[in-house]
């Protein structure tokens, strides 16, 4: 990915605030089932290239078979996920695989460690970005590009996780879009 900032929505305000900037790729988290298509749409009329967070959209399953129909129908540049399956597809389908992982524990980081060298998703997103020393663990470890995402509040918190190893910042504090 050729930008640091991957601007993320939750709301069709936020949505259309970044069709209106100058990022090219950015991540809608939580939506409706019905609104995929519209969504879709208007990114493809301002060129812009969508991340959907499969989890996240509500009215459909989040495995293989959502997956491919939401890679066949909807052509996105990539998918979010903390699903095995859902990874596994979207990477069969040609489309970049997001594995999302959670910075609870140790145990729960070796479970998300093992996870990721089965499925071998193209980016990893880490959450909570805002702790920089692990992006760089899991960077190390992993051998994946990482995403930071979650708790990243300042311009200060965007250059720690960068500067640790975070290809990209996913963030939908709009302030930090600039």
């Amino acid at each position: 990915m050729d930008q640091s900032i991957l601007p993320a929505s939750t709301t069709m305000k936020e949505f259309e605030h970044f069709l209106k900037s100058k990022y090219e790729i950015g991540v809608f988290l939580e939506m409706h089932v019905a609104q995929l298509k519209h969504i879709n749409m208007m990114a493809v009329e301002h060129g812009k290239k969508m991340i959907y967070h499969v989890d996240m959209i509500h009215g459909i399953k989040n495995d293989e078979y959502a997956t491919e129909y939401i890679c066949q129908e909807y052509k996105p540049y990539g998918l979010i996920s903390t699903k095995s399956s859902v990874i596994l597809k979207a990477r069969q389908k040609g489309v970049v695989a997001i594995q999302r992982i959670f910075l609870i524990d140790t145990h729960a980081l070796e479970k998300s460690y093992k996870l990721i060298e089965k499925n071998k998703p193209d980016y990893i997103e880490v959450l909570p970005g805002a702790m920089p020393w692990m992006i760089k663990e899991v960077k190390e470890r992993l051998n994946t590009p990482v995403l930071a995402g979650g708790l990243i509040r300042t311009k200060e918190d965007v250059q720690n996780a960068l500067s640790a190893g975070a290809s990209a910042i996913t963030t939908s504090k709009r302030d930090l879009w600039v």
